[in-house]
């Protein structure tokens, strides 16, 4: 597979829609029975699948009905804190946090006031 950083955004694009093609005619699935199934049009179909891909939305939603959304997972999922960062994060908060002096105040006799 060819460095995706170094394609032009038409030919991931172009990539894209022929996937898509190729998953949808490997499901023996139709355009206009997957236009359907996703709600959208089947120009829209026809459009994505030549590499147009004008919506999000309308990509979503046909990846979703080609059981393919998966593969937008790790733009989804929160990122997880490595032990070390974990440990940083909570030692910072402990130094900023006031702590009181112990054993500097002892317990003094008051005097009484005059009032």
């Amino acid at each position: 597979m060819d460095d995706i950083y170094v394609l032009a955004d038409a030919m991931i694009q172009q990539r894209i829609g022929e996937k898509l093609k190729a998953v949808r005619l490997k499901q023996n699935i139709t355009q206009q029975r997957l236009a359907e199934s996703a709600e959208v049009s089947l120009s829209t179909v026809k459009k994505i699948e030549r590499g147009e891909i004008s919506s999000f939305a309308s990509l979503l939603r046909i990846l979703r009905t080609l059981g393919k959304l998966d593969s937008l997972q790790s733009l989804v999922e929160e990122e997880q804190l490595s032990p070390n960062e974990y440990y940083n994060l909570v030692h910072a908060a402990q130094k900023k946090t006031r702590k009181r002096a112990v054993g500097r105040i002892k317990n003094k006799t008051k005097e009484e006031s005059e009032w």
